[in-house]
Formats: C-alpha cells, structure tokens, sequence
C-alpha cells in the first residue's frame, strides 16, 4: 500500500505517522509531503528514510491513498488531482465536510456507506467525532430532538503557534499571537472566525456536521466552543433531548457496549473524564452521567477525547483501514 501523507510535517501529521506505525497499517512506501520549504527533509517511519516531497511529485507518484492534513485551501486544490490519477482521498480538513457528493465518516457509525467510487473522503471536526461517537447509538435507541452542547477546547486544535503562544506565556516572553488575547489563566469563548449568525465556525461544525452523520436533519443543536489553556483534549458538556424516555441505568449500558466508548463514571470515587488521562489515547470517553431534572427526557453527560488523535489522525486511518479490509481500494 503507497500512501501520501500530505502535511507530514505538521501537528496532525505527526500523529498520523505514529497512529500508522501503532495500528501497523499495511505501508509498503510512504510519501511524506509538505510545502515547498519543507522539500527535501528526512521523515523517519519504521526504520526508514524518507525524503519529503512537493504535491506535484507526489501525484506523480500515484498514491493508493493520500491522508491529507494541510489545511482546506491545499485540499481543495490538491484533493481532485489526487483522485483524478486513482488516489483515493481522506481529507482531515472542513474543505469537503458539507459537499453534498462526499461523505462524513465516522468508522463505527457509517463506514458501511463507503464505495470504491469515494474517491474522496472527508474526516469530521475534533468536537463533532467525539460527541457523535457518543450520542449515535443513544440515537437509535431514543432518537435525539435537541442538543446543546459546550466545548472545552485545548490550544492544540488551532496549532504550532497556540501552543508556542501558552508556552511563552507561561515562560514570561512576549512573542507571536495564536489569539487576539492571552490563553494562561484565560478562557476563549472564540473558536475559528464568527459567521453572520453570531455563531463561529467551529460551532456550526457541531450543528452541521452532526446531522450529517447521523443522517437526521431534524435534529436541533446549538452550539458553544470555548477554547482553554489544556495542550491536549477537548472536553464538552452535552444535554441532549429525546423524543423517548430512558433509564440511566440503560444509558450506562448502551455506551459500555458501544465500541471506541469508554465509561468512566463513578462520582462516589471522583471518577469522570478528564483530558490528562485521555491524553494520547484513541477512546473517547464519557461521565457525568445523569438525567436533566429540568425537562423530560433530556440527559446530561460530559464527553473528553485527544483532539489529535480520535479527533483527527486515528479517525483519518480508521477509514483507511476500513478501505483496504472491505477490498475498497
């Protein structure tokens, strides 16, 4: 299998390499692939040296498949060459997310729609897998009216420079801005750029993109991304309505049964999820469970996941591992 990395030097990048040496993807040659200034470095996976290329070399090179992380400029640029020579395409970037001829995957939920004409894939947001990951198989069951949910982001969602940004902070130095104010000791109810609506882009990703992969647009959501001095995790408190009553006790059981979902919720002995333990793993994972004595039939429930990794990189190679087991490519 001759796979592109395209963005391997980057954030996400990186972790892809690691996820892909992890899962030991089937790579019989790896195309590492940057921006021009990056041409030329050496990318080390498995013992191995690779030179790092230009997008035009790597076409010519004609990839089984690209996993792309460069930004969605790049990707809608680059993305279609890539398929027009056979490639096929997973895209970590918002370029292809809401195209009405491409597909939103989450691998545990909808994988099963993939074809081998999708010759280009799109991965969802950090925030949205994490809490759809959760909230698919309560779905099913109970069928979701409303959801409100309020993100916790960590810096690394946006990047090198937020985390650059903290850590000068930190240190006392004054240095390049990731935000327009200071993240130590702070909390930024600003995630992306604000559309029309009041709303930024990051929280019409939750409302968009969730009802894309749940296949229900009827479902309500409202959205609030806050972005906090954490480098690694994003954390959400999720009230979600249901058209049907439910037992908490029956909840529990759903998502200990549900694959990629780990429980942690024992407030007796102050266990809950929290991004330090969740930190460089590929669970997501779900406590504070308990029901919104408010309003009937809603639920309350605290969801943490690593943004770079099921938030991103491993959900990007979950898909291509679906791919290459169901003979897809």
């Amino acid at each position: 299998m001759k796979v592109a990395l395209v963005g391997v030097t980057g954030m996400v990048g990186e972790v892809m390499l690691e996820v892909l040496k992890e899962r030991n993807f089937p790579v019989t040659e790896l195309i590492p692939v940057a921006s021009e200034k990056s041409v030329g470095k050496i990318i080390s996976f498995k013992d191995k040296d690779y030179k790092v290329v230009s997008l035009d070399t790597a076409i010519s090179m004609q990839p089984d498949i690209a996993l792309f992380s460069a930004g969605g400029e790049t990707s809608l640029e680059w993305a279609p060459k890539f398929a027009k020579v056979g490639t096929t395409v997973i895209d970590n970037s918002s370029a292809w997310r809401m195209d009405l001829n491409k597909k939103l995957i989450v691998p545990e939920i909808n994988a099963s729609s993939l074809t081998k004409e999708d010759k280009i894939i799109a991965n969802p947001n950090c925030s949205t897998i994490q809490m759809v990951m959760v909230l698919a198989p309560l779905h099913k069951k109970y069928k979701i009216k409303r959801i409100v949910v309020s993100t916790y982001q960590s810096i690394s969602g946006t990047g090198m420079k937020a985390i650059k940004q903290l850590e000068n902070e930190l240190a006392g130095v004054k240095g390049d801005m990731a935000y327009p104010y200071p993240i130590h000791k702070n909390a930024l109810p600003h995630c992306d750029v604000f559309e029309d609506n009041g709303y930024t882009k990051e929280e019409m990703k939750l409302v968009r993109e969730t009802q894309k992969i749940l296949d229900d647009k009827s479902i309500s959501v409202t959205a609030t991304a806050v972005r906090i001095p954490t480098s690694g995790g994003h954390s959400e408190a999720v009230n979600v309505e249901f058209e049907n009553n439910f037992e908490v006790s029956e909840i529990r059981s759903i998502l200990n049964n549900t694959s990629g979902v780990v429980v942690q919720d024992n407030i007796d002995v102050n266990i809950y999820p929290m991004p330090i333990y969740a930190n460089g793993k590929d669970d997501v994972f779900v406590g504070r469970i308990r029901r919104d004595e408010s309003q009937s039939n809603t639920l309350n429930l605290w969801i943490v996941s690593d943004n770079l990794r099921k938030g991103a990189a491993t959900n990007t190679i979950q898909i291509a591992e679906y791919l290459v087991n169901n003979k897809l490519i």
